[in-house]
């Protein structure tokens, strides 16, 4: 992946809403269009990184979820 530039940060640093809600700053810029081609495909490599961030980190909360949910069963059924 390339590096961020200025004043971007890494998308591996960002949390799920900083992620969310800078893919939707990049959608919004590119549906408003006026872009170069390199400015275009600089957004568009940025949002498939950020879309996968979200997905990871949505993945990670998932597995989560269900761990606890897990235990909580098993608390119940040895009741």
């Amino acid at each position: 992946m390339s590096k961020p530039a200025t004043g971007e940060q890494d998308v591996e640093e960002l949390g799920y809403e900083q992620a969310r809600d800078d893919l939707v700053e990049v959608v919004r810029r590119l549906e408003a269009g006026g872009l170069s081609l390199d400015e275009s495909l600089r957004l568009w490599e940025r949002g498939e990184a950020l879309a996968k961030t979200c997905e990871r980190l949505l993945a990670g909360a998932r597995e989560r979820i269900d761990q606890a949910l897990s235990v909580t069963e098993e608390d119940v059924a040895e009741v």
